[in-house]
């Protein structure tokens, strides 16, 4: 899809040269796409980059995988094989093809149901970074969502969540529907176009072109009375303000239903990012609101629940909804806080100074007099710096100035020189 518009600064200088760059991979060697913003890109060049995209499509449309799914789930059990090298399920025809290749056989009907254990996970941080939810979370999560009265979940990049609205589906008594935005394309083989659409969550991209989007709209349309939240668990390297952009036009595409009330509202939303950019989720906005719930993922190392310290999952659930009806499990230690009407973890104690609680990694967090606000238990206030910091920290950075002005005083994040 469309490619980003980055700027190049250098130290001290306020104006940087603006490029083009790939806004899905952070990373050149898995897309060398890059052009200045002011040059001029010859037509050989134009006609080897449209050469190279024809090259690199997928080897079966949406349609087709839909239809090689129908024929695949008729076939006898000893005749479903599913390649590991081309994360591909295989029609007999088509055996000899992969002949020297690795492959899983006897594919069951409760796999298929589960593609996201099928599937190798793409853990590359400067690409996908698909981490996938562990059973507690996305049960919770689907639990929390029923108990919300939601009946409808648009689920931005979390494969997994909608793998389980899916799979009880079949239910009588389960009315919950979902659709995938995902840019995983693989997840085509398993989903119809109703069920899945190839997404780009960074440039809001949707790359079955107006039939796709329309499925999206007329997904968000309410029926019934049925209500529809977002949920998203982007990748965590991703550009806060390239994702915030995109969920805002998700949301306009609600509001455009024209139902009542909705030009006040904002969409019912969980984006499910680290606690570390909460400042940059509420930048954009402003509504959210930060819950103590810990996320943690199946196939990370250190986003895991229940441990301590640095170990434990930073991973938070932002929402706009109001944060009272947000009610997390108590038997993970989880407790009701009457003064701020929300849920938080145990070791998160009020701090009547704040008039909050203030924690964010779930430890008890102390009040710190001269920075007037409460700060990591392991923080002590450095004169130096005149701010709470580790003790083994260097007061040298003092001296250092922004990176794009070169003053003190601020972070090139906040610099005024940036527009």
């Amino acid at each position: 899809g469309p490619a980003l518009l980055f700027v190049k600064t250098g130290q001290g200088k306020e104006e940087g040269r603006r490029f083009y760059a790939c806004s899905a991979c952070r990373d050149r060697k898995a897309c060398n796409f890059f052009q200045w913003e002011d040059e001029k890109v010859s037509q050989t060049r134009l006609a080897a980059r449209e050469e190279y995209n024809r090259n690199h499509q997928p080897s079966f449309t949406h349609r087709q995988n839909v239809e090689r799914y129908k024929n695949f789930v008729q076939l006898p059990l000893s005749k479903r094989r599913f390649c590991q090298e081309c994360q591909q399920l295989l029609l007999p025809a088509e055996w000899e093809k992969h002949s020297d290749h690795q492959f899983l056989c006897d594919i069951s009907t409760a796999q298929l149901k589960s593609p996201s254990q099928l599937l190798y996970p793409l853990e590359n941080k400067k690409t996908n970074a698909q981490y996938l939810f562990a059973a507690r979370s996305c049960q919770f999560l689907l639990n929390l969502l029923i108990d919300l009265g939601f009946r409808r979940v648009l689920c931005v990049g979390t494969p997994r969540l909608h793998e389980l609205i899916q799979s009880k589906a079949s239910q009588e008594d389960f009315r919950v529907r979902s659709l995938l935005l995902d840019i995983d394309f693989r997840y085509s083989q398993f989903y119809t176009e109703d069920e899945f659409c190839h997404y780009n969550m960074f440039n809001h991209y949707f790359f079955g072109g107006e039939a796709a989007h329309e499925t999206c709209r007329q997904f968000l349309y309410e029926d019934n009375g049925e209500r529809v939240i977002m949920v998203t668990d982007p990748p965590f390297g991703g550009l806060v303000e390239a994702l915030a952009s995109s969920f805002k036009k998700l949301m306009a595409m609600w509001k455009e239903t024209g139902k009542e009330g909705h030009s006040n509202k904002e969409m019912p939303t969980f984006w499910i990012f680290p606690y570390f950019f909460e400042s940059r989720i509420l930048d954009f906005f402003p509504s959210f609101n930060m819950m103590d719930y810990q996320v943690d993922y199946d196939n990370h190392v250190l986003y895991k629940h229940g441990k301590t310290g640095r170990r434990q999952s930073p991973v938070r659930i932002f929402t706009n909804l109001t944060p009272s009806m947000i009610v997390l499990p108590v038997e993970e230690g989880y407790r009701f806080c009457t003064i701020c009407q929300r849920y938080v973890s145990s070791g998160n104690q009020h701090c009547e100074i704040c008039n909050s609680c203030t924690s964010k990694d779930g430890r008890r967090w102390k009040h710190c007099v001269l920075c007037k606000k409460c700060v990591k238990p392991s923080w002590f206030h450095c004169n130096n710096c005149n701010c709470c910091a580790l003790q083994t920290h260097s007061c040298e950075k003092t001296d250092a100035g922004c990176f794009v002005c070169g003053r003190a005083g601020h972070k090139r994040s906040a610099c005024p020189s940036l527009s």
